[in-house]
């Protein structure tokens, strides 16, 4: 099927990108480790950093792509790119101003913003005053990454996949960078790294503009308008990002009970779901990045059944590669952690407590990808509403969640919340798409389902016992008594080996199930 080849091959495309930038995101992260640990300073710059992103995710990410890719996708097909061109450039001329505005606004009242965030930090001397200098700094990063989204919902919207891809590497050299510098020059690391956030999303915004540019879709600034086209776009953006609000709310009730749970909670859940993050950025949101615009334009020339079956594609193959991925971050935890950040300023103790917040994130790891699945379904039919109602019952359940498990397991709570709360989402949406005949699970997903689930387990099982043989000296050939006190080029081997037996055992199970054929593999590159 052609269409199912092109959505496979541009996932592939995005997920090959996204690839790259979270492993240059683990340099990132692990230069910021070593220099900075996981103490005070580091938990200011991190709240400092996640700020403008929060409001980027709450305005400017899921919920612009979800309103205006469908209309400008329909104004190419229906009007021809001219006047989709013109359509844009009305959304991006009110951005700007309204970002403008709202920057400049909040960067006034930082210091009461930050509180709201970050009440912990009152309680530390001179730690809210910290995070609000370096705040200042990284907050007009908002305004850039922004216009970024709007650039990247075009360039997808007309299949240009790679160059938004490829955004988030420009950013993470730029970070590793300003670390490079701050070590050489001997500047404060904390405050280098602010700079570089603000510099890196001027380099993203150039970056897709040459694209934008090449494409004859470069941009000009207009008076803003709010006309017809511009409102229906509101109208369809407000419900999304209602329900981003409350997905924010959640993140922001995590942070708050971070800094209240001890010094670190918030570094060490920052360490944690960045390593979560790999599998989702690969598989997740390169899915769900490619699956929008797909299902959009087959669903508006009529194909339905064309995409009820890319979209259970998109399941199985989501599902074959994070069920393993999930159980596998699970089982190497700690030896992944260790062989990530453990150096420098961050401790044994950091590792560990790292490692028990990555096997909470990672039980829902599944889950936070078909989040990333399921959602198209809605808003390539331009409902927008259903989803909040689910996002608004799960911020409640993961309020609650936090709130229990937060006394007996601090941070670590608070990653299972998470996790828990993303699998209630997932049985939600699925049952709305199911009942509204929106999703319709092929026999071919029913049955590679368990043969997924059981190969994913003894593979998980099998490299928790090799794990044990070898440390235990069992397997004498590999002489690692204590992995943990290994230097770390034996670390990295180690956990290369146990990665790669580990894939090797979990395809063969699936080739003795039958739950991964040579017929699929031509399926997948189109050939059926």
């Amino acid at each position: 099927m052609k269409n199912l080849k092109t959505f496979i091959n541009s996932v592939a495309t995005v997920s090959s990108l996204t690839f790259v930038s979270r492993i240059s995101g683990f340099l990132r992260d692990a230069l910021i480790a070593a220099f900075l640990g996981a103490g005070i300073k580091t938990d200011a710059f991190l709240i400092a950093l996640q700020f403008p992103n929060l409001f980027r995710r709450l305005f400017a990410e899921g919920a612009f792509s979800a309103g205006f890719v469908p209309m400008f996708s329909e104004m190419v097909e229906g009007y021809g790119s001219e006047r989709a061109k013109r359509f844009a450039e009305d959304v991006f001329s009110v951005l700007v101003y309204a970002l403008l505005f709202f920057v400049i606004f909040m960067m006034m009242i930082m210091p009461i913003a930050l509180l709201g965030i970050a009440p912990g930090f009152s309680r530390i001397s001179g730690q809210l005053e910290y995070a609000t200098e370096l705040a200042r700094i990284t907050f007009p990063y908002l305004f850039f990454i922004s216009l970024v989204s709007l650039q990247s919902g075009v360039l997808n919207a007309f299949g240009r996949f790679a160059a938004a891809a490829a955004t988030p590497i420009i950013f993470n050299i730029i970070l590793i960078s300003s670390l490079l510098v701050a070590f050489s020059l001997g500047t404060a690391v904390a405050k280098t790294l602010a700079w570089g956030v603000l510099f890196a999303g001027v380099f993203q915004f150039l970056w897709l503009f040459t694209h934008m540019y090449s494409l004859g879709m470069n941009l000009k600034i207009r008076y803003p308008k709010l006309n017809t086209e511009v409102r229906i776009l509101l109208k369809k953006i407000l419900p999304v990002a209602f329900g981003a609000g409350l997905y924010q709310i959640n993140l922001i009730v995590d942070k708050i009970i971070a800094t209240l749970v001890s010094a670190g909670a918030v570094s060490w859940l920052y360490f944690a779901d960045r390593v979560n993050q790999l599998p989702i950025g690969v598989f997740g949101v390169a899915i769900g990045v490619v699956l929008l615009p797909t299902l959009s334009k087959n669903i508006q020339t009529g194909k339905i059944q064309e995409a009820i079956y890319i979209q259970n594609r998109s399941i199985e193959i989501g599902l074959m590669l994070t069920i393993p991925a999930s159980i596998g971050l699970i089982v190497l935890a700690g030896p992944i952690i260790s062989v990530l950040y453990e150096r420098g300023e961050f401790t044994a103790n950091d590792r560990q407590s790292v490692a028990f917040a990555l096997v909470a994130f990672s039980s829902g790891l599944p889950a936070y990808v078909l989040i990333k699945t399921f959602a198209p379904g809605f808003f390539s039919r331009n409902d927008t509403i259903t989803p909040v109602k689910i996002s608004a019952f799960c911020m409640v359940i993961n309020i609650f969640l936090n709130l229990i498990l937060m006394g007996p397991l601090g941070h670590v709570g608070i990653a299972l919340a998470t996790s828990i709360s993303a699998w209630i989402n997932v049985i939600f949406m699925g049952y709305f798409l199911f009942r509204r005949k929106q999703l319709e699970p092929d026999l071919r997903l029913i049955k590679q389902l368990p043969k997924i689930i059981i190969s994913a387990v003894l593979m998980g099982f099998a490299v928790w016992l090799l794990f044990d043989l070898i440390i235990l000296n069992y397997i004498s050939f590999i002489n690692i008594t204590n992995f943990y006190k290994e230097g770390f080029l034996m670390k990295s081997l180690f956990l290369i080996l146990m990665i790669t037996l580990g894939f090797i055992f979990y395809t063969t199970m699936l080739f003795i199930s039958s739950g991964l054929r040579i017929d699929d593999l031509k399926n997948i590159t189109g050939n059926k």
